[in-house]
């Protein structure tokens, strides 16, 4: 094999971080190489498997745009889907390529030395070294070794919203993110859904108000959720598939079955290294196989580092573009930002109603000592939020933790229309110490959802 092809920054993996990267050191009249292991794949997880298609869905399932059978109206709002991330994905491979230093090589890498790779791109194998390498190969579905888990069907998330029919029974194994947004999706289309999981309380990081006024709002759905519930076997009889399950109560243990036409495999995701001779550039991963990472993004190796869900952080979007502004301070300022910045980052769940979350709860507040007071208020008795009665859902909650001494907001969990919009700004007075005071007080656009903060923290 003839000398490697040297460029000055080499990336592996088309995620959030690393595409903003590439692009931005490409325009500064750096050699780029980007190598993505899928045509399918350019843009990242977000963009054609994860966030952009699933929310697509989520919006063609509560508002469709045409009448008829759920079929149809599956089948329309997959095609809407489809063509989204094929718009996406083709800008996504232009923010890149694009710029005159760029290449693009669709195949595989593997480290063969340090920030030295060999990549296959169809039946040819070339040799690359970057001076930079940064990997950013996303995350994969984790599947525990449970019988019959790989059966004929069992899908994982990338899989299900890949089908063109909708099934009529769905078993979602997994009351996670992922599995919720699914389960309360399909469940709109018309999907008869039940979500099994092994926790014995739904949502146990959430306070219970919260976490019970969810469960009512999926049961309203026709979703049906069992919990303290182990997956023993999933079998398949030709024609359907029977999740066996062992469910604990006070009264001890019991077995059931459910059966389904398809399963949803939702139980999390885990660092997609499989294949990638880290070993070879001495790069060092976790035992659950992230990269490791130290607060810069730097792996265990000299030049290369670990951007996105590859490095064990948070699972977000976000986050990876996040990454990306930790590594350009590096290399193109004072390399003062860390992971250690990062300060009340916001989540959303977008079942029906959105479900977002900043911050402490009022359990953990508590649990750490703070003098806290408490302003929650239930959607439907807010004056002053007419946007959910104008849209034509008042479910849902608003609750925010302040600090009795400093007026200022500990945390929020927003469960209604537009949480994931009123999360942001939350989250902005958290990390500006604004206080719950100037929140309540401030002038907001109306009709909005943000209007009822002016309500809810009158406490």
């Amino acid at each position: 094999m003839s000398e490697p092809a040297t460029h000055d920054a080499v990336f592996i993996g088309w995620g959030k971080g690393n595409k903003t990267l590439a692009a931005f050191l490409a325009a500064r009249g750096e050699s780029v190489l980007m190598i993505e292991q899928s045509d399918l794949m350019y843009g990242g997880t977000c963009i054609n498997i994860g966030c952009v298609p699933t929310k697509a869905l989520v919006e063609s399932a509560n508002h469709p745009s045409t009448a008829g059978s759920p079929s149809v109206r599956y089948t329309d709002a997959i095609e809407r889907k489809d063509a989204l991330t094929a718009l996406l994905r083709g800008k996504n491979y232009t923010m890149v390529d694009s710029h005159d230093t760029a290449t693009v090589i669709t195949g595989r890498a593997r480290f063969v030395g340090k920030r030295e790779l060999e990549v296959t791109a169809g039946g040819e194998t070339i040799s690359v070294r970057g001076d930079k390498v940064f990997i950013g190969t996303g995350s994969v579905p984790m599947l525990p070794p449970i019988p019959g888990l790989d059966g004929p069907r069992v899908v994982t998330s990338t899989e299900l919203i890949d089908r063109t029919e909708l099934p009529p029974r769905l078993v979602v194994v997994g009351a996670g993110s992922i599995g919720l947004e699914l389960a309360t999706t399909y469940a709109s289309f018309g999907s008869t859904v039940t979500v099994v999981d092994a926790v014995p309380d739904l949502l146990p990081s959430m306070d219970r108000d919260v976490a019970d006024l969810v469960a009512s709002v999926l049961a309203d759905s026709g979703i049906e959720v069992i919990l303290g519930a182990s997956v023993d076997e999933i079998s398949d009889t030709g024609s359907a598939a029977v999740v066996h399950l062992t469910t604990s109560a006070t009264a001890g243990s019991k077995t059931q079955t459910v059966e389904a036409d398809l399963v949803l495999a939702a139980l999390g995701r885990r660092a997609a290294t499989d294949g990638l001779g880290l070993d070879a550039a001495g790069v060092a991963v976790t035992e659950k196989g992230a990269i490791v990472v130290d607060d810069r993004l730097r792996t265990t190796a000299d030049g290369v580092w670990a951007i996105g869900d590859v490095n064990g952080g948070p699972q977000f979007t976000y986050v990876s573009l996040d990454d990306f502004r930790i590594v350009r301070d590096q290399l193109v300022a004072d390399g003062t930002r860390t992971t250690r910045d990062r300060r009340a980052v916001p989540t959303t769940t977008f079942i029906t109603p959105p479900l977002a979350h900043v911050g402490l709860t009022e359990k953990e507040a508590r649990g750490e000592g703070y003098d806290i007071k408490v302003a929650s208020k239930r959607v439907d008795t807010i004056a002053a939020m007419p946007r959910a009665r104008i849209v034509g859902d008042t479910r849902g909650i608003i609750k925010v933790i302040v600090d009795a001494a400093t007026d200022l907001v500990l945390g929020a969990t927003v469960f209604c229309v537009d949480s994931q919009e009123i999360i942001n700004l939350v989250a902005l007075a958290m990390r500006h110490d604004v206080t719950a005071t100037e929140l309540r007080d401030t002038i907001y656009t109306h009709p909005s959802s943000t209007e009822a903060l002016n309500e809810v923290l009158t406490i």
